[in-house]
This record gives C-alpha cells, structure tokens and sequence, in this order.
C-alpha cells in the first residue's frame, strides 16, 4: 500500500482573484503538466467553479497519469470540511467549495487556506525540508504564514492558525484591512508599504522625487516602486526598506519566543523584491529575542515561489488518501 501511495499523481489548485493555476504533481513535488485559466469572480460562484473545472480538465489533458485527489489553496478562512467561512477575493461567506468541487470532478478534494498550501509545499519539498520546527511567513500584499511545530503543521480550534500577519505589533497603531489596528500587516504587508512611501513622499516631496518618477504620481507609488529605487540607491527608499525590515523584525521577535523554531523561511513578493530584508531580520531578531529562542535559529529565503501553493496543496490531498 505504501508503495502505491508513492505513485500516486494528485491535483494542486492555486485559485486567486484573477486567475486559478492548476498542476498534476507527484508524490516528489514534481509538476508534471500545468494550466492557468482567467477567473471571473465578478460572475458568481457557480463561474469560478466552472473556471476551476476547466483549469483542471486542461491540465489532465496536457499531463500523462490519472489523478486521484484534488487540492485547492484559497485566500480565506477555510473549516475542516471544506467550507469557505470568509473569502475577500470572492466575496464568499460560507460556501461549500469541496462539496461542490467533487461533484463536479468526482474526485476527493481538499480545501484549504492558500498560505497554509504554499507552507507545506515549503516544509515538504523547499527551503523547510526536512525541519520539524520552523515559521513561515509569506509578505506579499498582505501577510500570513503559518507555524510547523514538532513536525505538526498548527491548525488551531476552528482551523484557522497562522493568520501571522494580523498580530499586534503597536498599540492602537495604523488602520488595518482587519478590524484591528497595528497589525504587523499593517505595517509590512506590500498594500502598507504603499501607504506608508506615499505619506513619506507627500511630506517630503524632494526625497521623494525618484519614486514619483517611477510611479507616476504619489498615489500610484506600490512597494514595488520602493524596491526599485531601492536598487537604484534611492535614500529614501533605503529609509522605507529598513523600517520594514524593523516592523518585520518585531513581530518574528514574539513568534519566535513563543514557539522557538529552528527555521524561519520567508517569501511573498515583498521578500522577492527585496531580499535584502532576509539578513537585516535575522541580526534584528537575534538581538532583540530570548537567547535560548534564538541559539539555533536561521533565516532564509522560501525557494519554490509561486509554485509553494500548487505543490503543496497536491501533496496535503494526497496526504488525505493515504
């Protein structure tokens, strides 16, 4: 039986607010075929399972092998039954995305959050291979992660650990897109990287000069443009990098000290565009943390990309058949 385990080819879906990214993925995390179809929230859900179906039977015509479960990474608060409690990108509230999903492809399907996929796929196959204790921490537009702890990837009361990105690192501080304030989100997440170098700009308008070249005008400048003029030596935009390494910094500070991994792995498109971020963190946290927290600890960049999601998903559906 263990054997045939091994050979089984499984499904990994990656489905976001524009397009779903579908891959048939061996027991090795090898992507045998792949598929990208455009999504049409704004038409409903019975379309984005319509898109999702034919992301997957294009992907299964491409690749050679039959699959024998699917699963699905989405940005949302999933239960342990496959329904999406809460979705932004649909607009979701309950929707039971594994019971409609297996009716139509007739195949296992399991749900789950898209950080929580793109974690096992770095603990299983990428920069966590073969680490029991380690955090993950993907800092793109927003930021979430998730906690593996003796070899045990946390799931929480109602499923939903790992929302990193929504604590607390000052009191009554910025405007998060949760209802709270000080989020470390709220601070390092891409979206605030934006605020923030767009309030840096509006008071300083000559140290700002480089990123509104970039971008076009204040109100367009993204953490994208901060990393760009970043590279081109941009003081300001050194200033912006730095603070958000600092943000980033405090609120590993705590997660470390409470869970004491040995690995933190970081990712997203932030930590893509500036990499330099990954040392500035690790010194940060070594200083400020408990030595015993830290006497182990490393910091590195995830290394499968935009392909953690997929892979992972595949293999935490094929961990549910065996």
């Amino acid at each position: 039986m263990k054997n045939e385990t091994k050979r089984l080819l499984t499904l990994g879906v990656d489905i976001g607010g524009t397009k779903v990214e579908t891959a048939l993925v061996d027991s090795n995390g090898k992507i045998l075929s792949s598929h990208r179809h455009p999504t049409h929230p704004e038409k409903g859900a019975k379309r984005i399972i319509d898109d999702v179906v034919t992301c997957v039977n294009q992907c299964l015509n491409k690749g050679k092998g039959e699959a024998k479960a699917l699963g699905i990474g989405i940005a949302g608060q999933v239960n342990p039954s496959g329904v999406v409690r809460s979705s932004p990108n649909f607009g979701w509230k309950d929707f039971p995305l594994k019971l409609r999903l297996e009716e139509k492809l007739k195949l296992p399907v399991f749900v789950t959050n898209d950080v929580r996929a793109a974690t096992w796929g770095e603990w299983q196959f990428g920069a966590g291979r073969g680490i029991n204790d380690l955090i993950v921490l993907f800092v793109g537009t927003g930021i979430g992660g998730s906690v593996v702890s003796g070899g045990k990837m946390l799931a929480g009361c109602s499923n939903t650990a790992g929302e990193l990105g929504h604590m607390t690192i000052v009191m009554d501080g910025r405007d998060c897109h949760c209802p709270n304030k000080g989020c470390l989100e709220a601070y390092a997440g891409g979206w605030a990287i934006a605020e923030r170098a767009q309030e840096a700009v509006q008071n300083n308008p000559v140290a700002g000069e480089n990123l509104i070249s970039l971008a076009g005008s204040i109100e367009k400048i993204t953490a994208t443009h901060v990393a760009e003029a970043y590279h081109e030596g941009d003081l300001l935009a050194f200033q912006l990098a730095r603070e958000t390494a600092q943000y980033l910094a405090q609120g590993l500070v705590g997660i470390v000290n409470a869970f004491n991994p040995c690995l933190i792995v970081l990712g997203g498109g932030v930590v893509e565009g500036l990499p330099e971020l990954i040392k500035t963190v690790e010194n940060s946290v070594k200083k400020r943390a408990l030595e015993s927290a830290v006497e182990n600890l490393k910091v590195v960049k995830a290394v499968l990309g935009n392909k953690a999601g997929i892979v992972g998903a595949a293999d935490l559906a094929r961990a549910q058949i065996k």
